[in-house]
């Protein structure tokens, strides 16, 4: 019953899976109908809870039910949640015989009636990594139907003209038969008890039903039979690829391609034939050498009609436990419907969803011809993407940004990433995943959009617009592994119970049967087969393309080797040279089509490797170089709590790194997978100052700007994680509805993965003083970053456990002139200190946050901070920093990119043209009235900023592009 469970969010937190549970059962009475009261009885001897984390004997039941055609589903049982069960749930401890006991009527437990079938199981409260028993079936009714043969749902493979046998009995006295072939009645036989017909002469694929009626009840049973169409050999015509081909000139036609080892015939089902194949879909076999490839061209269909369709995918001699026909949506589909998922999706959020085919099983892809392509800006056609080293990312996951939990939420609140001024967003998965609600990286279809968030149109239409404003969209993508629905998995897959789920055989060229590393989650890739290599790229090629992605952030790289097994850590964290070479071929592909593309490893491994890559090509124009991911949390934590120990930031910077060129370390304090810092400061904070203590929401709330200071500012590509920047102070172990499970309770498992409530809109947090202090502090420093070329230049951050950390930075490459040297300091004890400066020289200095004058006239000399409390120093005053950043908010230039005139949609006292190093280059010094068109001819092509001013000399600074 894995088709069930995957309704729900599987991703696990737990890198290593128990081992499900044959239990021993008895139900009383064995023959009962639906509205008898049963009881079931479970040996607690056959099962060892310590291994689920189950204490208190706390065990619960999960259901589900059938109809009387055994095949669909049906009731809303009282389950609750995969990793949060529904206390009626519960069994009942009896420890005098060590059973646990469920006594209930099927119609009131299941909400139901006309069962056919039960099934249950028995789990933890969380049974979240796989902590749970075996499926466990029972018929309902003293009227019962088996098959004999062939069993039931399975699908028998004929050569044309072949025979089935079909035999059948049933219980509780006479009852009549009727089989049918294709909705046709071929046999019948009346008061019988036991049913037997041969089919001969079969020469097309057959749906079999059984309908056996006894009094006013009808069971159905069904089977099918697949003809062997002895696939024609034919050479695939040039240029076509994986999945879908669309006709470039003929609407009428598309051809599907497929590629299937080992592999003896493919058919091709869908609503174009009303999901009964002939000969006619039966899909040809490349008669190249060598290949492996099925095709078919599909001819008579409708421009723009959604058409839906499976692979049905034949081997007559299957090795054992491996199903003969696979029904499977296409490995390369764009767009797939679930019978699982898509009643959960809300219409707000997709709406006009193609309907899933009646009467079908597992995911079908959609197939539309005369598509109409997206209309992207030119803001998006003509985007020059920030430089690596001025990135500043705000990782988001769409589930939990906003109500709606979708793209359209991000799109109405453009301006909150705007004023905070980042410059580029990582969104976490969003490609097809099993469930709903999740983080997204237990992907089953990683070319498809999950339709939970809205419509492809609807993300094409929020990177657009993070392009007009100067976004960057970066992508969180998991090609370490793909989870049980994935096609490639299923072709060539373990299936021991028949439910059409199962792990990889030894057959599959796409997935190890076991993990190669020691981080597995779902099936594991096998990216040394020249096959799972082609489908990356593929993968790569589509979000690039037709999603105009900038960036990829790249899950889980450790597990991209094949050297190590699941029990071996320390080859997994050594140095593999496989994984350094297929990780850079897959970063050469990404810049082969876009050589500006943002390349992102999630490795977290040693400097040996990953300076492999963060070196990689880097000395070309435009600079490659792959973005490690730099966790700083631990260290960072405890400077916002206050304890000196185990604070060393060094290695936020990444020249600190040994062996690194360049600054490739996208280093954060907090990403998705990490405790909160807030949290911890009201957890845990330092109390030894009552005046200061940290434990309180204010004074940790305080410390948090100061944290900003000293991780955005060094130089180098830097991440924040959403609403670290108004100070977020729940748990990361929040669940949904607002409580706290960290896995510290008797209740196994946790909450890290669960929807988190909102209270950053809720509440309001922006018109919070204590909060918005620190997303406009933040929206300051990350304007100094982006615009100041300082932040361009060479850092020194020492290597040491203090909690006065002092920071200077300088780009040699600047006039003295300008803003080239910066010194930061502050204060994360509880109490008042003199922190030491180092000055770079004597002279007038600025605070940066606000541009007052500080004059040095000694360069050793300390400065009092009091706890919390940053300074930001630079030897000029800030020229493009903004002194506003809500008013104004809407003036826009038009157009961007420029050629010979621009335009603002607003009245301007003055204009100034500054280029990326700082210097004036133009000025407009009269008022302009809006729609005026400055005329920026003479200047050179390239990167500008434009800075320009109201009456009340309120400033806004915003890019342009001179081509």
């Amino acid at each position: 019953m894995k088709k069930t469970l995957l309704m729900f969010s599987l991703l696990l937190s737990a890198i290593s899976f128990a081992q499900q549970q044959t239990v021993t059962y008895l139900i009383n009475p064995s023959t009962f109908d639906e509205t008898a009261s049963i009881t079931i009885t479970i040996n607690g001897n056959s099962i060892n809870e310590s291994t689920w984390g189950v204490t208190g004997n706390a065990l619960y039941m999960w259901a589900w039910a059938f109809d009387i055609d055994d095949t669909t589903q049906k009731g809303t049982p009282l389950n609750g949640s995969w990793d949060s069960s529904n206390e009626a749930s519960k069994f009942t401890y009896n420890a005098g015989n060590d059973t646990y006991t469920k006594t209930f009527v099927p119609t009131t437990y299941y909400n139901t009636t006309n069962i056919g079938k039960i099934g249950f199981l028995i789990k933890a409260k969380d049974g979240t990594g796989d902590k749970k028993s075996q499926d466990i079936l029972a018929e309902v009714g003293s009227f019962q139907v088996t098959l004999t043969s062939p069993s039931q749902n399975s699908t028998t493979i004929l050569a044309s003209g072949g025979s089935l046998s079909i035999t059948a009995s049933n219980t509780n006295g006479a009852a009549n038969y009727n089989l049918k072939s294709n909705g046709t009645s071929i046999n019948t036989a009346s008061a019988a008890s036991n049913y037997s017909y041969t089919h001969s002469s079969i020469t097309q694929n057959q749906n079999y039903e059984l309908e056996v009626t006894q009094g006013t009840t009808t069971i159905t049973k069904k089977f099918s039979v697949i003809i062997n169409p002895n696939t024609v050999s034919e050479t695939i015509p040039v240029g076509l690829s994986e999945g879908i081909n669309y006709n470039p000139t003929d609407a009428t036609k598309a051809t599907l391609v497929l590629e299937a080892p080992l592999k003896d015939f493919v058919y091709v089902a869908g609503s174009f034939n009303n999901w009964q194949p002939g000969n006619s879909y039966a899909m040809k076999k490349d008669a190249t050498a060598g290949s492996t490839k099925f095709w078919l061209e599909l001819t008579g269909l409708v421009s723009g009609t959604n058409y839906t369709y499976q692979y049905w995918v034949g081997e007559s001699t299957p090795i054992a436990n491996s199903p003969a026909l696979v029904k499977t949506a296409d490995p390369y589909s764009t767009l797939v419907l679930s019978p699982y998922d898509d009643s959960g999706i809300p219409a707000v959020n997709y709406p006009n969803m193609p309907a899933y085919p009646a009467g079908q099983d597992k995911e079908v892809t959609v197939l539309q011809t005369g598509q109409t392509p997206y209309a992207w800006s030119s803001f998006t056609t003509n985007f020059v993407k920030p430089e690596k080293d001025k990135l500043v990312v705000s990782e988001v996951l769409v589930r939990d940004f906003d109500a709606n939990r979708n793209y359209q939420n991000i799109i109405d609140r453009i301006d909150y990433f705007k004023n905070l001024k980042i410059n580029a967003i990582e969104l976490m998965p969003v490609m097809e995943f099993e469930g709903n609600e999740s983080w997204g990286y237990n992907t089953s279809f990683h070319m498809a959009l999950d339709k939970f968030y809205g419509t492809s149109a609807k993300l094409k239409e929020l990177i657009d617009l993070c392009h007009k404003n100067g976004i960057a969209v970066i992508l969180d993508v998991a090609l370490n592994h793909a989870f049980g629905r994935n096609p490639m998995v299923r072709m060539w897959m373990n299936d021991p119970d028949g439910d059409g789920y199962g792990s990889p055989t030894a057959e599959n060229p796409y997935f190890n049967t076991v993990a190669k590393h020691s981080y597995s989650v779902g099936e594991d890739f096998n990216h040394s087969s020249a096959l799972t290599k082609n489908y990356v790229k593929r993968v790569i090629k589509q979000w690039i393309q037709e999603y105009k992605i900038d960036g990829f952030r790249w899950d889980l790289t450790k597990g991209f080797t094949q050297n190590c097994t699941a029990s071996d850590e320390s080859c997994t964290n050594s140095y593999q040279q496989d994984r350094v070479d297929i990780l850079k071929e897959y970063a050469d592909y990404s810049w082969s089509l876009d050589p500006t593309h943002y390349t992102i490893f999630e490795h977290l491994g040693s400097d040996t490797e990953e300076k492999e890559w963060a070196n990689y090509r880097f000395t070309e124009t435009p600079s490659k170089g792959v973005m490690m991911w730099g966790k700083m949390t631990d260290n960072y934590n405890q400077l916002s709590m206050g304890y000196n120990s185990s604070n060393d930031i060094s290695r936020m910077y990444g020249p600190n790194h040994s062996g690194f060129l360049g600054n490739r370390v996208m280093g954060y304090a907090e990403s998705h997978d990490e405790e909160r810092l807030m949290y911890k400061n009201i957890q845990y904070g330092n109390t030894a100052n009552a005046a200061h203590n940290v434990k309180t929401l204010s004074v940790a709330l305080s410390r948090m700007s100061a944290i900003g200071a000293v991780t955005l500012l060094i130089p180098g590509p830097k991440m924040i994680w959403h609403f670290g920047e108004l100070g977020w102070d729940t748990s990361i172990y929040t669940c949904t509805d607002g409580t706290l499970n960290d896995n510290s309770s008797t209740i196994a498992g946790d909450c890290k993965l669960s929807t988190k409530p909102q209270p950053q809109w809720t509440n309001n947090w922006l018109s919070d003083n204590s909060r918005n202090k620190i997303y406009y502090d933040w929206a300051r420093m990350i304007a100094l970053k982006t615009t100041e070329p300082v932040f361009s230049g060479t850092a020194t951050v020492p290597s040491a456990t203090t909690l006065t950390p002092n920071i200077k930075i300088t780009n040699s490459s600047l006039a003295s002139s300008t803003l080239k040297d910066v010194l930061i300091i502050a204060n994360f004890d509880v109490t008042a200190k003199n922190v030491a400066t180092g000055f770079q020289y004597t002279g007038s200095w600025f605070n940066l946050m606000d541009n007052s004058p500080y004059t040095v006239t000694d360069v050793n000399a300390t400065i009092s901070l009091q706890p919390g409390e940053f300074r930001i120093y630079g030897n000029k005053s800030t020229v493009l920093a903004t002194t506003d950043f809500e008013i104004m908010k809407d003036i826009f230039i038009s157009p961007n990119p420029a050629s010979n005139y621009f335009s603002l949609n607003t009245d301007t006292a003055k204009i100034q043209i500054f280029s990326i190093t700082g210097q004036l280059i133009k000025t407009f010094s009269k008022p302009h009235t809006k729609e005026y068109l400055y005329n920026i001819n003479e200047l050179n092509n390239g990167l500008y900023f434009i800075k320009v001013y109201n009456e009340a000399n309120q400033i806004k600074v915003i890019k342009l592009i001179k081509q």
